[in-house]
């Protein structure tokens, strides 16, 4: 009886198993909290900047 072909996944090289990525669905709550989290960052850094412009300059 001979086993090649019999088996139905490919064999596995390596001590760890590996997971697949999941997937993020197109739209949802994380899609929202990033572009709010990004909003939040930029209107930091812009306002950082601001403030360090005004005290070199006065």
């Amino acid at each position: 009886m001979s086993l090649i072909g019999s088996r139905q996944r490919p064999l596995q090289r390596g001590a760890t198993r590996r997971r697949q990525p999941r997937r993020r669905s197109p739209g949802g709550f994380d899609r929202w909290l990033d572009r709010a989290v990004d909003i939040a960052v930029i209107t930091a850094l812009a306002v950082g900047g601001v403030a360090l412009l005004l005290h070199l300059l006065l």
